[in-house]
């Protein structure tokens, strides 16, 4: 059984920053990929920025410059560097994991930025 556990999120005021963390247990493969995802209200969720194990990336284009992703495969947990945050940023940031052919999601954190 695998789980994901995500942190890091709370009240942030416009260009602040946050870290979140997102710790995978259970039988995880060397092999995979995670991403971080987010929905605010009203809104279908998307993709923030992926990750391989191999250590590629690739990020929405609306928090290019702003957001790193990173992982530590040792730990299998992910991170999301999050800098000049933005009101828009607010939502629900989700933590993805896939290992073909599954895919497992944690419960989100809530992520707030204040004007």
């Amino acid at each position: 059984q695998v789980q994901l556990v995500e942190s890091g999120g709370g009240l942030v005021q416009a260009g602040g920053s946050l870290r979140l963390s997102c710790a995978a247990s259970g039988s995880i493969r060397s092999i995979n990929a995670m991403a971080w995802y987010r929905q605010a209200p009203g809104n279908e969720r998307e993709l923030v920025a992926a990750i391989t194990s191999g250590g590629r990336t690739n990020y929405a284009d609306s928090v290019k410059a702003r957001f790193t992703i990173s992982r530590d495969n040792a730990k299998n947990t992910i991170y999301l560097q999050m800098n000049s945050l933005k009101p828009e940023d607010t939502a629900v940031y989700y933590c993805k994991l896939v290992m073909i052919p599954a895919t497992y999601w944690g419960q989100g954190t809530q992520v707030t930025v204040s004007s």
